[in-house]
């Protein structure tokens, strides 16, 4: 695997807001979300959020923002700044963070550091130096079992990043100047895995577009890269390849559009989907008038080489009806059932959560949600004892029944707690 050099946008969290600081000054956005989401679709490779918090109830409020950011946007999450015990690193990880910083002027957090790694693993826990003053200290840290090191002096001097240079240990290191020349500085030691953007302006807060300025620059940085040349692509008699764009996570078939060569290089540059209009004759980023930009996820050539499928994070409707997907026409249709398991999972996941909300007379699932947390537990228990007795029969059909059982109840567990089949697929993938 390639060792990419990573852009890692950053900001505080505190009251609810997103802050920002550039040279002293703080600016502050009330949607993290949106800014979360930003950066993640144009090229970030992970994002740092620092927990700003003050109190402790403030401190909880942030581990749910971080919880919604770590749901809506696919790219790693690095978090820190309010740990004092081993419970505050699990409440991170566990709100979906791929990783924690522990500041070291903070000597407990120095102490927390091998115990953290024991539990989560190392490569979930990195040293945060508030200062060029402890990089003396760079390989006690790594020996307590931190795997990155982020180096937080946002005024590193040659010799500073001559030391850094010359350490065996994997850097992150910020950088508030958003001049390309001065990041790649950064990028070229090797020691040097990432910088930290602090305040990225509009051009640089688009990290497809800041790698591709420093991959002309010759830093090793990951951008899409095609297979297929254009000229290997099979066009129609207009010279246009028709692509078929597809959600990325439900599969749903959105739009049928056209790429001529320059859309088909423009897409591969910039991570967003770029077409050509036949009726305007010119080129047409999606969502460039509405906003409903589809960000490129895979580009994958059918076996005549004749059609693109393009899996893409589409933003709000696809159509230009304000329907999500373009396909909302029934001709024919036929009675069946899914047999996809994640979305079988899904609907009677949706049929609990529509019964906690709108609770129907005679539901056995309103009857659990009546009782509580203590029954919907005792029923988990007395399922997951079934399953154990039916595995010690030979007839495997018992065994299908009481599983189905199981998971039914664990579904209404699910509700009760507000966790949801997305978080459940998006933990087992870290692991």
């Amino acid at each position: 695997m390639t060792d990419y050099k990573k852009l890692i946008p950053s900001f505080g969290c505190k009251n609810g807001q997103a802050i920002i600081r550039d040279y002293g000054q703080e600016y502050f956005s009330n949607d993290i979300l949106t800014l979360a989401s930003y950066y993640s679709d144009n090229g970030a490779d992970q994002l740092l959020i620092s927990d700003l918090s003050e109190t402790d109830e403030e401190h909880e409020r942030t581990i749910g923002i971080i919880k919604e950011a770590a749901r809506a946007i696919d790219t790693p999450i690095i978090t820190g700044g309010r740990t004092k015990r081993l419970e505050d690193v699990k409440k991170y990880l566990y709100a979906g963070a791929g990783a924690v910083y522990l500041d070291v002027s903070v000597p407990e957090n120095v102490d927390l550091m091998k115990e953290a790694s024991d539990r989560f693993g190392s490569e979930k826990i990195f040293a945060y130096l508030p200062s060029a003053s402890y990089l003396d200290s760079v390989e006690e840290y790594t020996q307590l079992g931190v795997s990155k090191i982020i180096a937080a002096d946002e005024k590193l001097s040659q010799s500073d990043l001559t030391k850094i240079g010359s350490m065996n240990q994997e850097f992150l290191v910020f950088c508030d100047d958003d001049v390309v020349g001065t990041i790649t500085s950064y990028l070229k030691f090797p020691s040097v895995k990432g910088v930290i953007l602090t305040a990225p302006g509009e051009k640089e807060g688009n990290c497809m577009w800041l790698k591709q300025e420093l991959k002309a620059r010759g830093v090793g940085v990951e951008t899409f890269e095609a297979a297929y040349s254009w000229e290997e692509l099979k066009t129609n008699s207009d010279g246009l390849v028709p692509v078929v764009a597809q959600d990325y996570k439900t599969r749903e078939v959105l739009m049928v559009a056209y790429m001529n060569r320059e859309a088909y290089e423009k897409t591969l540059s910039t991570g967003r989907m770029t077409y050509y209009s036949r009726s305007r004759q010119s080129l047409w980023l999606k969502g460039e008038t509405s906003g409903h930009f589809q960000y490129v996820k895979s580009l994958k050539l059918d076996c005549d080489n004749d059609t693109i499928l393009a899996l893409v994070s589409q933003v709000g409707a696809a159509c230009h009806t304000g329907a999500r997907s373009c396909f909302f026409k029934t001709i024919a249709e036929k009675e069946h059932k899914s047999s996809n398991p994640l979305k079988v999972f899904e609907d009677v996941y949706q049929v609990i959560q529509d019964r906690k909300e709108n609770p129907k007379e005679g539901s056995y699932t309103n009857y659990l949600f009546d009782k509580g947390l203590d029954k919907i537990l005792k029923k988990l228990g007395e399922e997951c004892t079934e399953i154990v007795i039916a595995s010690k029969n030979p007839n495997p059909e018992e065994i299908k029944y009481e599983i189905s059982d199981f998971l039914y109840h664990m579904m209404v567990l699910m509700a009760q707690k507000g966790i949801s089949w997305e978080d459940i697929t998006e933990e087992l993938m870290n692991r």
